[in-house]
């Protein structure tokens, strides 16, 4: 990582949006030989250029069945429970996301732990890691609304404070993601360019952006000129598939109006040398559900157990 004097990607402070170099690495090396390797040479080239990789069949059919389960049971018991970590959907109502899972509910906190997919984000990120965020993303059949074009690093950096490009987001796949059903969709390359947005964050920006981003989202011209470069990839897979992708990958999604849900769980790792600092500008940190501060410390392997 290049240290800077000053801040190396500002955003939400200027008149105009840019597109800005890069500074950080895509790719780490690894923090010793003895740590376990995940993947081949090949996956790692194209994880680098492309900043996203799918992974087929990580998990086997009982496996998700056994997730799939959990994952019902937290909506059926969230729903009516009035938590700040439930988000709604515009309009219907219908559990939108749940934050904070892997602390909720003890199947997704060893999920988290699951070695098939911490040691790729170890690997990924060259050091141990911590989880930022999790969450389940439940789009409901028939009206799942759209996750809107965006970067996460853009609004981990200037509202949670995260320093570095030094972050990766897991998403596994407990339902089929169809071309129809609103699956994930990536601009290949786009991570390796820095988006700045127009606009100031208003405080406690997240109760409307965890439903609809409005603060924080790309220029259309930039994100155009993007797209022209690398394309746009949907990542559809069967349930048991997993997706790493950088935190700055521009992605989003469409909405849902078939009548089967896309219902995947997400997991942030975080690099433990990257640690949040203060939030940009005078925003007060978000919640812990949305941006973990509190009890930081690296996660170590260990096998799903579905007994």
């Amino acid at each position: 990582m290049i240290m800077l004097s000053q801040d190396a990607y500002p955003t939400r402070t200027q008149q105009s949006a840019a597109i800005l170099a890069r500074h950080d690495p895509v790719v780490y090396d690894r923090v010793s030989r003895a740590q376990t390797v995940q993947l081949d040479q090949e996956q790692r080239a194209s994880y680098q250029q492309n900043g996203f990789l799918m992974m087929p069949d990580l998990f086997n059919a009982e496996e998700v069945a056994f997730l799939f389960d959990a994952m019902q049971r937290m909506r059926e018991d969230f729903t009516h429970a009035g938590r700040p970590e439930v988000i709604a959907e515009p309009g219907s109502g219908e559990v939108r996301s749940i934050f904070n899972v892997h602390r909720l509910n003890e199947i997704f906190a060893n999920l988290v732990c699951d070695p098939r997919v911490l040691n790729v984000a170890r690997e990924i990120l060259g050091s141990d890691v911590y989880i930022h965020q999790s969450r389940i993303n439940y789009k409901p059949g028939f009206n799942g609304k759209e996750f809107y074009w965006h970067s996460d690093f853009e609004t981990w950096h200037s509202e949670d404070g995260m320093p570095a490009m030094r972050a990766l987001s897991c998403s596994i796949l407990l339902t089929d993601n169809s071309e129809a059903n609103g699956p994930l969709m990536v601009i290949p390359g786009s991570h390796h360019h820095y988006v700045s947005c127009m606009g100031e964050t208003p405080d406690e920006n997240y109760k409307k952006s965890l439903k609809k981003q409005e603060v924080g989202v790309p220029d259309e011209i930039l994100l155009r000129y993007l797209a022209d470069m690398g394309g746009i990839r949907s990542c559809t897979g069967k349930a048991g598939s997993v997706i790493f992708f950088d935190c700055n990958t521009m992605h989003g999604s469409n909405g849902n109006i078939t009548p089967y849900p896309r219902s995947n769980v997400f997991f942030v790792y975080n690099s433990i040398d990257n640690q949040l600092e203060a939030p940009r500008s005078t925003l007060q940190p978000r919640p812990e559900f949305v941006a973990a501060r509190e009890g930081i410390a690296p996660l170590s392997p260990k096998a799903l157990n579905i007994d």
